[in-house]
Parts: structure tokens; sequence; C-alpha cells
């Protein structure tokens, strides 16, 4: 039988069961969370938020959150026999998550939905639901670990790098802390599927899910059939230009393909986009690094007071926290001088702060500086 490699340091009464609501998904993690819980001996209400709506287009949702995923948790949660509810989250989705997509890409931005879906439907708005039914806590499936320290709940990295989902979670509201238990902490992927082998969970081989749920295919084909072509001038560093763009909307900072330079044999990445002037500007891969990221609309798990001036962070979701100077800039704001350039620092992405693998906050990234020089 697999041991569990750790197990999660969760609050455990032995007189009477607390009650958690257990986030499912139909996917292996969420399934694997609920029946640990289910075996720490926790009473367990499974639930699963409706983020579909009834014109959902066929190939949409198809991986998490639909029809199909919600079938897969109610089989789960009958086989662990534990409650199951579906909990219809339509409108704040549509409205928190899906209506703000595109016009941020119009605007030349690269948006990071999944933080606010988080901040305010899959783990807000679930931890209110989840004490109207009496539960005393919220569980998830997240590769995230909870520590009580001296002054209150803490959030800290998974010990699964490659999964680790703290990035996604900084403007989490800090009153929900308490309510929450990550069950896959301590564990790793392969020892979650493991678990869920021995368990015989129908779900132990489903495939991850990635990118965003309601994306049909692609974001640029989502984009695509919301956004009118504007094309516009590509230009170099020097203003020379180079090719022609269909639309700054269609376009990220950090892009190398599908950029149609005209006789060029250089590679090239996006370095800036101006939506206003509509121009997409390219350089080499030196230019399309900076030093320093400005964020704003600022959360902090952690008093202000009590941040270090010495942290880590990282502005982008695969990389790993680098060094850094943090400098507080008025009420919601920061900024964050790096050691080293980092790659793609992106308008509308993340900038997110931690303190060894303690997760601080964040906030999302309005102005970067100190780029890199644009040299071959």
């Amino acid at each position: 039988m697999t041991q569990i490699a750790a197990t999660p340091d969760v609050p455990h009464g032995d007189a009477t069961a607390p009650k958690v609501l257990a986030a499912m998904s139909g996917g292996v993690d969420s399934s694997v969370a609920t029946a640990l819980l289910r075996d720490q001996g926790f009473e367990v209400v499974g639930s699963m938020l409706r983020f579909w709506p009834d014109d959902r287009p066929a190939g949409a949702f198809d991986v998490c959150c639909s029809p199909e995923a919600a079938f897969d948790a109610r089989r789960i949660a009958d086989r662990l026999d534990v409650p199951f509810y579906l909990l219809d989250a339509r409108e704040e989705f549509e409205r928190i998550v899906v209506d703000p997509f595109v016009p941020a890409y119009e605007r030349g931005e690269t948006p990071n939905p999944c933080v606010w879906c988080n901040r305010e439907i899959k783990f807000g708005g679930l931890a209110e639901r989840a004490r109207k039914l009496g539960c005393s806590f919220l569980a998830t499936g997240h590769y995230v670990r909870r520590v009580d320290g001296p002054d209150g709940v803490e959030l800290h990295r998974g010990r699964d790098d490659d999964k680790d989902q703290t990035y996604f979670l900084w403007a989490l509201p800090t009153w929900v802390l308490p309510y929450l238990l990550f069950p896959l902490g301590d564990l790793t992927k392969a020892e979650v599927r493991a678990l869920a082998v021995e368990r015989r969970l129908p779900v132990a081989w489903k495939p991850s899910s990635n990118g965003l749920c309601f994306v049909v295919d692609d974001v640029r084909s989502h984009l695509a059939e919301r956004v009118a072509p504007r094309p516009g001038p590509v230009v170099d560093a020097d203003g020379t230009v180079v090719g022609e763009h269909r639309g700054v909307a269609f376009y990220t900072v950090g892009q190398k393909r599908g950029l149609g330079l005209w006789k060029s044999h250089r590679p090239r990445w996006v370095t800036d986009l101006d939506a206003e002037a509509n121009v997409v500007t390219v350089g080499p891969r030196s230019a399309c690094t900076w030093t320093t990221a400005v964020a704003e609309r600022a959360n902090w798990l952690v008093d202000r007071e009590r941040l270090p001036s010495r942290v880590e962070a990282q502005v982008r979701y695969r990389q790993r926290p680098e060094p850094a100077t943090l400098t507080l800039e008025g009420e919601d704001g920061f900024r964050l001088t790096f050691g080293a350039p980092q790659f793609a620092v992106t308008i509308g992405q993340s900038a997110v702060v931690y303190d060894g693998d303690r997760l601080l906050g964040g906030g999302v990234i309005r102005a970067r500086d100190g780029q890199g020089a644009a040299v071959e």
C-alpha cells in the first residue's frame, strides 16, 4: 500500500467530527482530497460550483467545470458515501471572470482571471456557503499547505513544485484563511494518483485540466470570435516597421511565435503593446526582460506593517520565485526590484510575493522598468 508522504496538518477533534465542505471538480485531485478528509474522520459534504451556461457550446468546459465533470464528482461522492450539492455560480462567474476578460486584452493587457475566480467565487463565495451549510471548514484539492502559525493561518507553497498553486491565491480575503484545508499540500501529483488507484477511484488517470475553463479551444481563437481585427504596425526597438499585426488584443508580452515579421531571420519577442497607438513592439530576448515590476490592487495575507523588505517574488506562473526588494507605494501599490532581470513582466499579470515558502500576498502588474538592453 502506498504511504502518504506527510499527513496534512489539519484541525481535527476526537469528540465531535468537524464538518467540512469539500470542493469537488470531478478530477483526481479533489476526489483524493475528499477521500482523505473522510479517512481522517471529518464529516464531509461534497460540492461543485456550476459555471457553465445553459447554451454551453459543444466542446466547451470539457475537462473541468462541465456537466460531464459534475457527473464524475457526484459519482465519486456516491462511492465515498458523502452527500453532494451542485451549487449555482453562473451569474458571479460571468460577471467576475468572463466579462472583464476580452476588454483586458483589448487594452493591451494579459489578465489572470483565475485569481479573481478564486477570491470571489471558489474560496470567498464558497466559504460563505460552507458556513450556511453548517460547515466549520472548506477544503479543496489545491497543492497548497496550510500552516497554523503564531499569528494565525498561513499559506505555504505545496511540496510538489510542479503543481504548487499559491501563485493564484494571493488575492484571497484574510477572513477566509482559518476556514481552509488543503489535504494535498504535502503530496506530489504522483502520490495523489497512487492514492486514487488504491481507492479504486474511477478518475485516477483522468487528465489534469489546463488553461482557462471557459475558453473552448485557445485564447487566440476565443478572442478572434469576439474582437474585430484592427491591423497596425509591428515595430522594432528603434521604431522601424518590421511587420503588420492583426490587432493588439491578439498578442502578449513575451510572445515569440506567430508574429509574421517581414524578411527576418532574427528571433524576436513582443516587448510592448500600445493599444491606444495600435502598435506592437518587438525585440531580442534581452529587451523582453525588466528588473522592476510595479503593482496595484495589492492584497496582503499578513499585516502590512510586518512585511519584510527582502522577499522572493514571481511575475509569471511557470517561474520560480526570485529574490527582490519590496517597496510599498500608496495604499494599494508596491514595487519589486529584482537582482536579476525577469522575463516578460506583463501588464495585467500577477506579481506574487513570498517569504521563503510562505505566501505573503501580491498585486496586479501595471508597469515595469529597467528594461534589458536591446542588443543581438
